[in-house]
């Protein structure tokens, strides 16, 4: 399986070699935030906060290398394929700057309160830049959603479908933030659990997606275990919108956090049950 993972890896590499690049260096920020926090803490007077570039750099990485994975699989023409890539590559580069930049400058990089008017304008340009994102999401769900069966890899697709639909619910939450200059609404809302648990769906329902392609279960056992795992865990997602939207806390002990939570469970339950079939495979 380690074997496959890696053969995976260097394919995606070879494709798509400026978004994996552009990955990899989230990772790079990231670890060199987690270093400047080791000697000299997280803020940055008089709003800077380097654990938002840890945070960011590390999630944005993550989430390019996703795209490069799933990039190819699209059937968009070489044209729009170059499209697609440039758009998310011009708008990671910018967002990784203006991120990094302003936070150990100490300035918000979004809402700055204590910044002059180059950093409100580089601000409001943060804000355009990441409409990029949204787009780019967009187009890709689009694509995905109107191919039409018989599909090359039809768990590997769904797989993707449902983790682009998510996506979609995370960039709204993004939009929202944007609105309310903030991630707080409410005594207790924070859009930004929202807008983060919705992103990673990239990993988290593509990877068992992965497993039950390569697993020893029958097409129809693949189908209900993806179904039924992606199905639970946009649930969940839905369900953390509607809490965050009345302006609660996901970590209070009510009925939204706990049904949330067991929907998460059975999401768990599928992808062990992908894995447990994938390694009896071996």
């Amino acid at each position: 399986m380690l074997t496959e993972l890696m053969t995976s890896a260097v394919s995606i590499f070879k494709r798509e070699k400026g978004l994996v690049v552009l990955g990899g260096l989230g990772f790079v920020i990231a670890g060199c935030a987690a270093v400047f926090m080791f000697f000299q803490g997280a803020v940055v007077l008089p709003e800077g906060n380097i654990e938002n570039v840890f945070s960011f750099a590390a999630a944005l990485g993550i989430f390019l290398l996703s795209i490069a994975a799933i990039l190819p699989f699209a059937g968009f023409t070489a044209r729009m394929r170059k499209v697609i890539r440039r758009l998310f590559i011009v708008a990671a580069s910018y967002s990784y700057v203006i991120e990094t930049l302003q936070n150990f400058r100490g300035f918000n990089p979004r809402f700055s309160k204590a910044g002059g008017l180059v950093d409100t304008l580089g601000g409001a340009l943060f804000g355009v830049v990441s409409l990029s994102f949204v787009i780019g999401g967009i187009l890709l769900a689009v694509q995905f959603l109107k191919m039409k069966a018989p599909l090359s890899r039809p768990v590997l697709i769904n797989g993707i479908r449902y983790a682009l639909l998510a996506v979609f619910i995370a960039n709204l939450a993004g939009l929202i933030m944007m609105s309310l200059q903030g991630r707080f609404t409410g005594a207790g809302g924070n859009y930004i659990v929202l807008h983060g648990i919705g992103l990673h769906s990239l990993q988290t329902l593509l990877l068992p997606a992965w497993l039950l392609e390569h697993s020893n279960l029958g097409s129809g056992k693949q189908r209900l275990l993806l179904h039924t795992g992606c199905i639970a865990w946009l649930i969940a997602i839905l369900v953390i919108a509607v809490q965050t939207s009345l302006g609660r806390s996901m970590f209070e002990i009510s009925l939204f956090p706990i049904f949330a939570l067991l929907c998460l469970l059975v999401w768990l339950l599928t992808v062990i049950s992908a894995l447990m079939s994938r390694v009896r495979r071996i």
